[in-house]
């Protein structure tokens, strides 16, 4: 696993707690060489290089008038058919009209862009990511859109990052309770055939799935019975349900240690994807309503590409915790995540674009 991204000494002393054990309580596990990284901040800056927050800041202080009438917001703005806007999530959208990758940005800004992107994604996965941006959107910067909303140079902004089959955040934890700093989206459609086969050729996420799919060989007859569910619901369905909400499936809380374990493993998979205090806000998130033991898991029967029982549609969910996989008819992922289902998330109707 990559070294964390420290975004400031500010944001280190929020989150020293966190290399304490509550990653671990939350199912992630973390290495000892990252509570090290935390309480040097000048050695981890110096390996890190400009983080993103770092680049939403020069980012923000490089754009002229026109360009901040175009992409820069108030904090609470909103919009009809989105609602607040810094919080919207779709699988397929601009936020705003000016592509990254086009004579608005000079290049300068689009490299400040590239950065602020490397920075929310764990290095590991930057080739990954770069292949479902060329294969999905043409390139990096075409067809693909920010914003910005409130002022990077205050202590509450949040950066937005849109385009087909991605939403990514980098709020330098302005957005409270909320992991990645609101919902967000990634999905892949590598071939551009729609209809991905059994085997989710080039699939950059379908390893998630597999991994998800080693937890269901483990289960007994009564356990599959349990966590089969015979209706995959609306993919943009991720409000929260809350600890006496209604979720489908398998409690985790009925699993055997091992199960258990394997579990883990796969959420862990999940959010290797994002750098290091991402991950960590999301295994805080996760404790803070009960851990694994307050999610359920289920596997959806109903859009088995290949009939297989390899299952392509699959949701792990707790209180305040939803990462939805669907990978019928190809791979669109959402996730929404804070600490109290009393946290307000904007959760919109999907609007259905491939």
């Amino acid at each position: 696993m990559s070294q964390p991204i420290v975004t400031s000494i500010t944001d280190c002393d929020r989150r020293r707690f966190l290399a304490t054990g509550l990653t671990a309580a939350a199912g992630l596990v973390v290495p000892n060489t990252i509570s090290a990284a935390l309480f040097d901040v000048n050695k981890a800056a110096k390996k890190m290089g400009v983080v993103s927050e770092s680049a939403v800041k020069d980012l923000y202080s490089s754009l002229d008038e026109t360009q901040r009438k175009a992409i820069v917001f108030d904090w609470d703005h909103t919009e009809k058919g989105r609602g607040l806007l810094r919080s919207h999530v779709s699988n397929n959208w601009q936020i705003t009209k000016p592509e990254v990758r086009s004579r608005f940005f000079t290049d300068e800004q689009q490299d400040m862009v590239r950065t602020i992107f490397e920075g929310i994604v764990n290095p590991d996965w930057h080739a990954r990511y770069y292949k479902q941006i060329e294969d999905d959107n043409g390139g990096f910067g075409d067809n693909q859109s920010i914003a910005i909303f409130g002022n990077p140079d205050s202590d509450k902004f949040e950066f937005v990052m849109t385009g087909r089959h991605l939403t990514l955040r980098c709020d330098g934890n302005s957005s409270d309770h909320l992991a990645f700093g609101g919902p967000i989206f990634y999905g892949h459609d590598p071939l551009g055939e729609f209809n991905e086969g059994p085997n989710h050729t080039e699939n950059v996420f379908w390893d998630q799935a597999l991994e998800a799919n080693k937890v269901y060989a483990m289960l007994d007859g009564k356990q599959r019975k349990q966590a089969e569910v015979a209706r995959t619901p609306g993919e943009g369905a991720i409000a929260f349900q809350g600890s006496s909400g209604r979720t489908t499936g398998l409690p985790v809380s009925e699993m055997s240690s091992d199960q258990k374990e394997a579990l883990q493993k796969t959420l862990q998979k999940l959010v290797e994807m994002y750098r290091q205090i991402d991950q960590e806000e999301v295994a805080q998130c996760l404790k803070s309503q009960g851990g694994l033991d307050a999610c359920s898991l289920s596997y959806y029967t109903d859009k088995d590409i290949g009939k297989d029982r390899v299952w392509d549609n699959w949701r792990l969910e707790g209180p305040s915790f939803v990462w939805h996989y669907r990978g019928a008819p190809h791979v669109h992922v959402w996730v929404n995540i804070a600490d109290s289902s009393d946290v307000k998330s904007n959760t919109p109707l999907l609007q259905r674009r491939s």
